[in-house]
């Protein structure tokens, strides 16, 4: 025993090594706003500490959460932008353009980023919904609300705004094209257009964001598991980990995969209630949504 402690180094190192607990991250959070002198912001945190966004995730569903309960109060920049604000800049670009903002062309004349609209009121085709329930009884937003889609006919009168017709049509499904590929809800989060619709996408985003996660991936193969990575677990330590990507967390049991030999599956939705408390889930709807609230 004596030897492998000469070897792996004194018990306080080895007991560095563990991952972070909410406490630890409470302090390290404290102590680093003293160090700087303002609080930190999520960035901040991650590359100083060397805990990564997966742990903190893990203690805090958003950062803002870890910043109060350390006592601090969130950056100002980091501040809730209102609804009305989002809106009404909504409005005023709908109103430039003559017809409802795409994605793209908000991107490029908003005031916002397209993804706090996104994450906000659901999806970005339920803006116009939630921009006529703001707007409803306004004169000076009348020009916009004729522009949304359904709730004026052609040649004929406005049409009651709490009509069936207009409340629904953001949940208007239309038949879908035989040859041509289909799409998740617009999600824009920095190079991801839309969300995940299959295990592929999860892939793809686990890589977008395995850095900022703290991962790094050895290595990516058809069998069981999909993946081997390691991730830092302590400033300067790294531990192995094998990963399973599923869309659903559930499909790893419904593919009968063996419940050992999987550390963590990193899904899109986690949906098993049931899933063995052996195995971590990372899912990833919940750290975009996370990480988008964090940089607002």
């Amino acid at each position: 025993m004596k030897r492998r402690q000469a070897i792996n180094g004194s018990p306080n190192r080895v007991a560095q090594t563990r991952a972070p607990d909410k406490k630890r991250i409470i302090d390290s959070i404290a102590r680093l706003a003293k160090e700087l002198g303002h609080t930190p912001s999520h960035a901040e945190f991650i590359a100083r500490s060397g805990i990564s966004a997966h742990r903190i995730m893990q203690c805090f569903e958003f950062w803002n959460d870890a910043v109060r309960a350390a006592g601090l109060c969130p950056r100002k920049r980091n501040a809730r932008v209102g609804d009305r604000e989002l809106l009404e800049d909504w409005g005023r670009h709908a109103r430039r353009s003559g017809g409802l903002p795409t994605v793209h062309g908000y991107r490029r004349k908003g005031k916002f980023e397209p993804s706090t609209l996104q994450w906000r009121f659901g999806a970005w085709s339920k803006v116009p919904e939630a921009f006529r329930k703001f707007a409803k009884g306004k004169q000076e937003w009348a020009d916009v609300m004729a522009l949304l889609p359904g709730c004026r006919g052609k040649g004929t009168s406005e049409l009651n705004w709490d009509s069936p017709l207009c409340t629904s049509l953001h949940q208007v499904q239309q038949a879908p094209l035989g040859d041509r590929p289909t799409y998740g809800n617009p999600t824009n989060f920095h190079a991801l257009r839309h969300e995940p619709v299959n295990e592929q996408g999860v892939v793809l985003l686990f890589g977008m964001l395995a850095k900022q996660l703290g991962f790094l991936v050895e290595a990516v193969q058809k069998g069981f598991p999909d993946c081997e990575a390691k991730r830092q677990i302590a400033p300067e330590r790294w531990q192995r980990v094998s990963i399973e990507f599923e869309f659903e967390s559930r499909n790893f049991r419904d593919h009968r995969h063996p419940l050992h030999g999987c550390d963590l599956i990193v899904c899109w939705r986690h949906n098993w209630d049931d899933c063995p408390k052996h195995i971590e889930v990372l899912e990833l709807s919940r750290v975009v949504k996370s990480l988008a609230e964090s940089e607002e």
